[in-house]
This record gives structure tokens, C-alpha cells and sequence, in this order.
């Protein structure tokens, strides 16, 4: 009984392989042997329509990068603009600041500011001229209890007290209005600075609104005057028509004036296109001409036939002469022919005697048509 083996899935896998190779060589020998597809190779004018629309696109999006480039600056510029302007308004209220502080500020307002004053040892009084001079008990000059200038001070003080509580309700409300104030100039700056860049946007759209109303307006007229210009040009082709049209109605050519033939080089040459015909003297002297002409040929034609008569006679004596001389080489041309028919043949025996030598001896191995065929086969 007879086994057969059984196919594994690695012998499946190596036939798939072995497949696959073989169509993917079938598939290359349809390229390869097919001479157009190996000559050419590909599609030019799809290859030529697909780079003409990569231009196309690459072209496209430079007019949008121009655009966005152009958009970009014209922000920027105004971005500029302004944070200038925010930088002149800032440094404005950081001026205006510097000077009330420098005027309405100044160290020698403050309260405070006889501790630390430096012309204070010129402007202290003289020892114990009032109550008031600074002294302690160490200067033995002030005793407890003493107080000279009780009513005085305290009138003093209260009038000190509510002066610095005016000043400080006074500097409070002014601080208050240079803030109000500030804030009401950076608003106008701002709302300023609004209005001018609506101001320069509407400008600019003004000006495009006008740029376009003034080229749709030369485009008109420019219409206008090329339908002008061509009214003109057709009304001036119809009246060249017309006077064209009377010129040969009126002309020699259509009332068939004999001078208007008449040519430059020559009475006896009229020119052909204005020529109307001969008169009847021309054709009478035409008419003589011919006779006088058809007379002179008949007399050349009888002299010529003379000429031929003897030249006939001349010629039948040559013949016979020739005739007896190429029988002559005619028997010489045999006699050389029947030699030269015996070399070919003797030639004609020693070639077949080295082809049969050749056919035997040397060429005895001739490859088969097997030999031809297996080239050509693969495309390795």
C-alpha cells in the first residue's frame, strides 16, 4: 500500500514562497520584454500634470504667506504704534508724579521732620528763653512744676493739632483728585489712543473705498474710449469700402479704357490684369504674322526632310558596317563566355569538395534549436 507524505504548513509556507517569487518574476518579465515599458518607463505628461499642480498649490499658499506677512506687519506697526504711545502716556504720569512730589512733598513738610532736620542746631534758641528750649533736669535750668507758658503752649498746640489735621484732610483731598485726575488722562489717552486707530482704520478704508472707485473709473473711461476708438475705425473702414467701391466702378478697368493697360516697359508688353483685348488691326497683323510664320516652318520642314534622307543613307551604310562588327564580337563574347562557364564550374567542384570538408571534418556538431530556445527566458 502506498504512503503518501503529508503536507506539513512549512512545505505551505515554501510553496507560498515559491508562488509569490514566480508571479513577482511573470510580473517583471511583462516589464521587462515589453519594450515600450522598458524603454519609456513611465508617464510623462501625468508626471508633467502633477508637478504643474504642486506649482499651482506652492504658488497658492506663497500668496497666502504674503497675505498673513502682510497682515502680521500692519499688526505689528500698529502694535508699535501703540505701545509707544503707552510708553510716552506712563512716562507722562511718572513726570507729572516726580513733580508734585518734588513741589507739594518735600521733606521739610513732614511731621516728623524736626527730628532729623539738619539745620537744627541753627535754628535752636537760646538756654531757657521758654519753657520749651528742650532742657531736663540735668541742666539744672528746669525744675518739675515750673511751666511759664501754659496757656500759650496748649493754645499752640491745639492751633498745631488742627493745622496738621487741615493739612493732612487738605493733602488727602488733593492726593485724591491728582489720582482721580490721572486716572480721567490715562482714560482719555486710552479712549484717544482707540479713537486714532479707528480713526487710521477707517483712513485706510477710505482710501482703498476711493483707490477702487478711482480704477473702476479709469476702467471706464478707458472702456469708453476703446468703444470710441473702434466706432471710429469701422466708421472709417466703411468709408474706405465705399470709396473703393467708386473707385473701380469709375476706374479704367471697368469702362474698358485701352490706356489704362499700357505698361512701362514696352509698347508691344501691356499688362495682363487691365488687358481687354486686341483691336481689329492687331488681329489683322496677328493673322499675317501667322501666315508668314506657317510658311516659314513649311519650308524648314522640307529642307529637314532632305537632311534626313541623306542622313538616313548615311546611316543604313553605318548600320551594315556595325552589324558585320557585332556579329564579330558576338563570337568572341561566346568563345569567352564558354571559358569563363568552365572556370565557374571548375570553382563551383572545388568549393563543394571544402563545404562537404567543412560539413563533415570541422562544423560536425551543430546545436540544435533546444540550444536557441533556452535564452531569453528569465529576467535574471
Amino acid at each position: 500500500m502506498l504512503e503518501l507524505q503529508k503536507c506539513t504548513d512549512q512545505d505551505l509556507k515554501v510553496a507560498a514562497a515559491i508562488e509569490k517569487k514566480r508571479q513577482i518574476e511573470e510580473q517583471r518579465k511583462t516589464r521587462i520584454f515589453n519594450p515600450r515599458v522598458r524603454r519609456i518607463g513611465i508617464d510623462k505628461e501625468f508626471l508633467d500634470m502633477q508637478v504643474e499642480e504642486k506649482k499651482q498649490q506652492r504658488d497658492l499658499e506663497r500668496q497666502k504667506e504674503c497675505s498673513l506677512d502682510e497682515a502680521l506687519l500692519r499688526s505689528s506697526k500698529l502694535a508699535i504704534m501703540l505701545a509707544k504711545q503707552q510708553d510716552e502716556e506712563r512716562r507722562k504720569v511718572n513726570k507729572e508724579i516726580d513733580t508734585f512730589r518734588q513741589t507739594h512733598q518735600k521733606p521739610e513738610y513732614r511731621r516728623d521732620f524736626d527730628l532729623y532736620d539738619p539745620e537744627l542746631v541753627k535754628k535752636t534758641k537760646p538756654l531757657r528763653e521758654t519753657d520749651n528750649d528742650g532742657l531736663g533736669p540735668a541742666s539744672a535750668q528746669k525744675f518739675e512744676g515750673e511751666d511759664a507758658n501754659l496757656v500759650c503752649r496748649r493754645k499752640e498746640q491745639k492751633e498745631q493739632m488742627l493745622s496738621w489735621i487741615m493739612q493732612q484732610v487738605q493733602e488727602r483731598r488733593l492726593a485724591e483728585k491728582e489720582r482721580l485726575e490721572a486716572e480721567r488722562e490715562y482714560q482719555d489717552a486710552l479712549l484717544s489712543r482707540d479713537n486714532r486707530a479707528m480713526a487710521l482704520e477707517t483712513s485706510e478704508r477710505d482710501c482703498r473705498r476711493r483707490l477702487n472707485e478711482a480704477t473702476a473709473k479709469f476702467n471706464r473711461a478707458l472702456a469708453k474710449e476703446k468703444e470710441q476708438r473702434q466706432r471710429n475705425l469701422e466708421a472709417q473702414d466703411d468709408e474706405d469700402k465705399r470709396a473703393e467701391i467708386y473707385n473701380h466702378v469709375t476706374g479704367d478697368f471697368l469702362t474698358e479704357s485701352k490706356d489704362q493697360a499700357e505698361s512701362t516697359r514696352g509698347p508691344g508688353r501691356p499688362l495682363a490684369n487691365r488687358y481687354k483685348g486686341m483691336t481689329l488691326d492687331e488681329l489683322q497683323f496677328y493673322r499675317n504674322e501667322q501666315t508668314r510664320q506657317m510658311e516659314e516652318i513649311q519650308r524648314m520642314r522640307m529642307e529637314e526632310n532632305k537632311k534626313n534622307e541623306n542622313w538616313d543613307k548615311l546611316m543604313n551604310g553605318n548600320a551594315r558596317a556595325a552589324e558585320s562588327y557585332q556579329r564579330e564580337l558576338d563570337r568572341k563574347r561566346a568563345e569567352l563566355n564558354k571559358q569563363i562557364a568552365e572556370e565557374n564550374r571548375q570553382l563551383a567542384q572545388q568549393h563543394k569538395k571544402h563545404q562537404d570538408y567543412l560539413n563533415r571534418q570541422v562544423y560536425k556538431n551543430k546545436p540544435s534549436s533546444e540550444f536557441y530556445e533556452q535564452f531569453n527566458k528569465s529576467t535574471r
